[in-house]
């Protein structure tokens, strides 16, 4: 296990009793949001996330929720803009599905925290594509390994990880 895979590790595998969004009782869970809120953390994460960055890339683009604090720090360790996607259009002020500096005519690079079946990462690539906006390249820290790079290969994409479940919750 690596020093960072042990950090997050660490700090973000809880041991009790947790209902799973599946319904499903477990006596650990994995909570993402310890390690995005540990500001030493994050930053070793988005350092380590930094290197897999496109050099091609204009813009990062965060997901709602988890790849909100993510890319908001890799945008101030590469010193590319970052935008951020929320799941759905905000129906007030300007309506728009993307905060930030515009992604057309763009390369973008989409950022995420967790990946399990590539779900919401599908659900914004839909809005992007509609815009014509392609991405260059789909990162996330850590891929669950349930599904979510087969789903993102099917649809054409290549998910590239910083770390995978195996590297987390081994022993």
């Amino acid at each position: 296990m690596t020093d960072l895979a042990k950090r997050i590790r660490e700090t973000s595998k809880l041991t009790g009793s947790f209902t799973l969004r599946s319904g499903a009782v477990s006596d650990t869970y994995f909570d993402k949001y310890l390690f995005e809120s540990d500001p030493e953390l994050l930053r070793s994460i988005c350092e380590e996330m930094a290197q897999l960055v496109p050099a091609e890339t204009e813009i990062l683009a965060g997901l709602e929720m988890g790849g909100i604090p993510v890319v908001s720090v890799l945008s101030q360790i590469t010193g590319l803009p970052c935008a951020f996607i929320r799941k759905e259009v905000k129906t007030y002020g300007t309506c728009k599905y993307a905060e930030g500096p515009e992604l057309a005519d763009r390369k973008v690079t989409i950022i995420e925290d967790v990946v399990s079946s590539g779900g919401a990462i599908i659900d914004a690539l839909e809005k992007l594509n509609d815009d014509g906006i392609v991405p260059v390249a789909i990162l996330c820290v850590i891929d669950r390994q349930t599904g979510g790079s087969e789903n993102l290969a099917e649809a054409g994409y290549q998910l590239q990880s910083v770390l995978k479940m195996e590297d987390i919750d081994c022993g």
